[in-house]
């Protein structure tokens, strides 16, 4: 990764002087080793502080003026200034919150519920993608966003290779990976997490680890353990997928009387995860105020609309769909589709125009749901227009690969994933928790149709309702903080839960990277 020699990225909203300071410690520290992009909350101007938080806050929930701000944003240029931000932080008082994208459901990278005062490191500046076409891989920093990386890897490729990877072109490969990173890509070829083949890896002590330096828990914990627990990514070693030159894509959209949409998405639950691997086609399912139900369907298949024509009118024939609903492109080209954009060109764009005020919340479906209950949900869904459910199809390599060969367990026997949502926007912003409520609900019927003992959950929507860590009067681990955390942890990584403990007991026993769903360690 040190071979890289691309231009730097220099945000034109970061200060381009630094004020004096009381903390004259931190920046005495960071100065002495050439870090000079970073401020203080107290030494900007507010406009100039609050543009450099919120230009990646995606949940807008966090970046009201009532939620917790940092004393500090720190953005590193390069691996040496990433080691050192995280030494001068961790010889501070500082609680380190590190974000790569700004996508964290619960605002976990750059807020804290905690009142302790906390820094934030931004990898926003680590965004170089280093491209290998021969041996289909690439070395990607973690401060890389998804959109990016896409970009990077398809033109110097000349479109032949592909990463598995998440639809949304502004999440930071950072976090992404570091939860797994499930895609249209992944029923052929497995998460994100899956395709890392090594880590440049900074712990707690400054240490610059890759792989063979690594114990062989926390490589492990570091693909799908989560972020914000071990220490910090520098950048991932990923292994490129072949794409075929066209690829097929299509979005359609049904909607009509509930019982009729509830039968669409009875037969999609037997279908979607059984397709052939090649073949992605999820669901979204929307309730109106007329008391109607929606669904749609997004599918991408690796190969030609004829191909995939003919699998759906077999296996698929109640899918209101003609060829002439399938468009064939290329995979760069699906994916500009799949996150919403207008061009190629827009991947490599960080900001976005769809941030919203919203709570989500996860699931897993191991048996398919019930006619009855599919009803049952959708009449939930028209009581509130801007809620919905999206679900994603597993089977094909997601059921080949072991449940604990990486921490993320949702493997062989899960028929699909759901993801609830529900938003509003600012001038609602004091219904807040009417929408948060109304999400509880819906989620608590859904209890009964969805896995149990436990409940499992994706660890990258993440969701505090299922508990948090309590770190206010000391961050050092003790057995019942393993045990409590358990909640959330058992739900995330399920059997995979005490390896996890384990790790971070070997690489953060002082618990230096802690948050509210943080893994913690064994007390020494």
């Amino acid at each position: 990764m040190h071979s890289i020699a691309v231009a730097l990225l220099f945000l034109s909203l970061l200060p381009t002087t630094i004020r004096a300071h009381p903390n004259t410690l931190l920046s005495s520290c960071l100065l002495s080793e050439g870090i000079k992009n970073f401020t203080y909350r107290s030494n900007s101007s507010s406009s100039q502080f609050i543009e450099q938080l919120t230009f990646s806050i995606q949940n807008l929930r966090y970046s009201l003026p009532s939620n917790p701000k940092p004393v500090i944003i720190i953005f590193p240029l390069s691996e040496y200034q990433l080691q050192h931000t995280i030494l001068c932080l961790g010889q501070s008082s500082l609680t380190i919150r590190v974000r790569s994208g700004g996508h964290s459901y619960e605002g976990l990278s750059y807020t804290t519920s905690y009142h302790t005062p906390f820094g934030i490191i931004d990898l926003t500046n680590l965004n170089r993608v280093q491209v290998d076409p021969s041996s289909a891989t690439a070395w990607v920093e973690a401060g890389a966003t998804v959109g990016e990386i896409y970009y990077n890897v398809a033109v110097t490729s000349n479109g032949t290779l592909g990463v598995t990877a998440g639809s949304c072109a502004t999440m930071g490969s950072g976090g992404h990976i570091s939860g797994g990173g499930f895609g249209l890509l992944s029923r052929k070829y497995g998460l994100a997490a899956d395709n890392v083949l090594d880590v440049i890896f900074i712990d707690p002590n400054g240490r610059v680890l890759n792989r063979s330096l690594m114990d062989e828990d926390v490589f492990w914990a570091v693909r799908g353990g989560g972020g914000g627990s071990w220490g910090v990514v520098y950048a991932w070693k990923l292994k490129l997928v072949p794409v075929p030159n066209q690829v097929t894509y299509f979005s359609i959209s049904k909607s009509g009387p509930i019982e009729p949409m509830a039968d669409l998405v009875l037969k999609w639950q037997y279908v979607g995860p059984s397709l052939p691997d090649e073949f992605y086609l999820s669901t979204v399912i929307s309730g109106s105020e007329d008391g109607n139900g929606s669904v749609s369907f997004t599918g991408l298949y690796l190969g030609p609309k004829g191909s995939a024509f003919s699998i759906l009118s077999k296996r698929y024939p109640e899918l209101p769909i003609t060829e002439s609903n399938l468009e064939e492109m290329s995979w760069i080209e699906s994916a500009v589709q799949a996150a919403g954009l207008k061009s190629v060109l827009d991947l490599r764009n960080r900001s976005t125009s769809s941030k919203s005020f919203f709570k989500a919340k996860s699931d897993y479906v191991k048996i398919p749901i019930s006619k009855k209950g599919l009803i049952g949900a959708i009449k939930i869904l028209t009581k509130e227009p801007s809620a919905y459910i999206i679900c994603d199809p597993y089977g094909g390599a997601m059921a080949r690969i072991g449940g604990r060969d990486l921490p993320f367990p949702h493997r062989a026997g899960n028929l699909f994933s759901i993801q609830y949502y529900v938003g509003w926007t600012k001038t609602e912003e004091g219904m807040a928790d009417r929408y948060i409520a109304w999400l509880r609900d819906f989620s608590a019927y859904m209890g009964s149709f969805v896995s149990t003992n436990p409940r499992a959950a994706y660890v990258n929507y993440l969701d505090l309702d299922l508990g948090t860590n309590n770190w206010t009067d000391s961050t050092s681990g003790t057995v019942d903080d393993v045990n409590h955390a358990r909640l959330w942890g058992n739900a995330y990584f399920l059997w995979n839960y005490d390896r996890l403990v384990r790790a971070k007991t070997k690489i953060d026993p002082e618990n230096v990277f802690n948050n509210e769903q943080s893994i913690p360690p064994l007390p020494k």
